[in-house]
């Protein structure tokens, strides 16, 4: 798929829970929070399982996630409600 396929496929979907796939292998899922020409910004997802408040990436206060590449993406799911 093109970069953008992935950049309108983002911002149709800005502010729903996703699970994002890169060409590396790797498996991103949260909430997108923003998408710039060349990246999608994710929210962490909130887990249950982190009960010491430490994650991944940073959340609060006006900041964001992670940027994820549009260019790295290879496959982007909507993940159902009950992953929140």
């Amino acid at each position: 798929m093109s970069l953008g396929y992935y950049h309108g496929l983002c911002n149709k979907h800005r502010g729903r829970a996703v699970e994002i796939r890169t060409r590396d292998g790797r498996v991103h899922r949260g909430i997108i929070h923003r998408v710039s020409p060349n990246r999608v910004f994710l929210q962490p997802l909130r887990s249950r399982r982190n009960l010491g408040g430490f994650g991944y990436g940073y959340y609060g206060g006006g900041g964001f996630g992670w940027g994820i590449a549009l260019g790295a993406i290879v496959g982007l799911a909507l993940l159902p409600f009950f992953w929140w």
